[in-house]
C-alpha cells in the first residue's frame, strides 16, 4: 500500500486538475453561448441565401434550355455561372475544420477520421486530392500521413467574423475557376446541441444544381418556395450573389465548427471535473484505510512495548 505521503500527494495533485478543468468548463460554457447565438443568428440569412440562388439560377436555366431549343446553340447550353459547371473531378481540395487545441473530446477525432474516410475513398477512385485547413489538429494529422497541404489558414478562428470568411472563399475560388481543382469538399461539424454534433461532409463546389422544373414547386421541406422579382436582371443579380454565397457557405461552417468546439470542450471537461471527484473520493477512502492501518499498528508497538516492561 503507498504511503500516506505519497496518497496525499496525489489527492492534492487531482484536486488541482479538478480546478484546471472546472475553469476551463465554466470558460468554454461562456464561449458557447455567443458562439451559439451567432450561429442561430446566420442560419436563417444561409438558408435564403441558398433559396435566392437556387430560385435565381433555375430562371436562368429555363431561359437557356429555351434558347437551346431555338438555336441549338452550344453557347447557349453553358451554365448560368462558371461556379454552377460541373466537371468530371480528377484533382479535389477538401476544406477541413478543426481547432487549433486538444481537450474537447472526439471533436478532433471524429474529423480526421472523415477525412481519412473521405481522402481514401476519393483515391480509389483515381482522383488526386489536396487539402486546405483552419485548424491546427487536422494539418497536422494531414501533414502526418502525407497528404498535400495547399494552404493553411492559421488561428483563423481569433476574433472570427465574415471578413476571415472571405479569406477562405477568395483564396479558393480563383483556383477553381482557373481549373486547378475541379471540385471542393468542407469537412466540419454541425453545431446541434452542448452534447450533439453532425458531421458533414458537403459540397463546396460546384453550388447546387438549380431544381428542376417540374420540383420547383415544392421545397425540400414540402413547402412552397417564394418567387423573386430581380433587379436590374437575374444575370446581373448572379454575379453579385454567388461569391457572396460562397463567403457566405464558408462562414457558416466555421461557425458551426467553432460552436461545436466550444460545445465538445464544455462536455469533455464536465466529465474530466465528475472523474476527477470520482477519484478524489477514491483515494480518501485509500487514504483513510491507510492511516488507520498506521494508527492500529503504533498501537499495537505501544502496547507490546508496555507489555514487555512489565516482564
Amino acid at each position: 500500500m503507498p504511503s500516506l505521503k505519497v496518497i496525499r500527494n496525489r489527492i492534492s495533485s487531482v484536486k488541482s486538475t479538478q480546478k484546471i478543468t472546472k475553469a476551463m468548463k465554466m470558460v468554454a460554457g461562456a464561449r458557447l453561448a455567443r458562439a451559439q447565438a451567432r450561429i442561430v443568428a446566420l442560419r436563417p440569412y444561409a438558408v435564403k441565401t441558398a433559396e435566392v440562388l437556387q430560385s435565381v439560377a433555375a430562371s436562368m436555366s429555363e431561359g437557356k434550355d429555351a434558347a437551346t431549343a431555338t438555336d441549338g446553340s452550344e453557347a447557349a447550353s453553358k451554365a448560368a455561372h462558371p461556379l454552377l459547371a460541373k466537371r468530371e473531378e480528377k484533382k479535389i481540395l477538401i476544406l477541413v475544420m478543426s481547432s487549433d487545441r486538444g481537450l474537447c473530446g472526439g471533436f478532433n477525432t471524429n474529423i480526421n477520421k472523415a477525412v481519412e474516410r473521405t481522402w481514401q475513398a476519393k483515391k480509389a477512385e483515381g482522383i488526386t486530392v489536396e487539402f486546405a485547413t483552419c485548424g491546427r489538429k487536422s494539418r497536422e494529422y494531414i501533414a502526418r500521413r502525407g497528404g498535400k497541404v495547399a494552404n493553411d489558414f492559421g488561428k483563423i478562428y481569433d476574433g472570427l467574423d465574415m471578413a476571415k470568411a472571405s479569406v477562405v472563399s477568395e483564396w479558393i475560388v480563383p483556383r477553381y475557376l482557373k481549373g486547378e481543382y475541379d471540385a471542393v469538399y468542407v469537412i466540419f461539424n454541425e453545431f446541434k446541441s452542448a452534447i450533439t454534433q453532425l458531421l458533414r461532409v458537403d459540397r463546396l463546389l460546384p453550388l447546387p444544381e438549380p431544381q428542376d422544373s417540374a420540383n420547383k414547386g415544392i421545397s425540400a421541406d414540402g413547402t412552397t418556395p417564394t418567387e423573386f422579382l430581380y433587379e436590374p436582371d437575374a444575370g446581373s443579380l448572379l454575379e453579385r450573389l454567388v461569391p457572396m454565397y460562397i463567403v457566405v457557405s464558408v462562414y457558416r461552417a466555421l461557425l458551426d465548427s467553432q460552436a461545436s468546439e466550444f460545445g465538445a470542450r464544455m462536455s469533455a471537461m464536465d466529465a474530466a471535473t465528475r472523474n476527477a471527484k470520482d477519484m478524489i473520493g477514491r483515494l480518501t477512502l485509500v487514504y483513510n484505510r491507510a492511516r488507520q492501518a498506521a494508527i492500529t499498528k503504533e498501537l499495537m508497538e505501544i502496547i507490546g512495548g508496555a507489555e514487555a516492561l512489565k516482564e
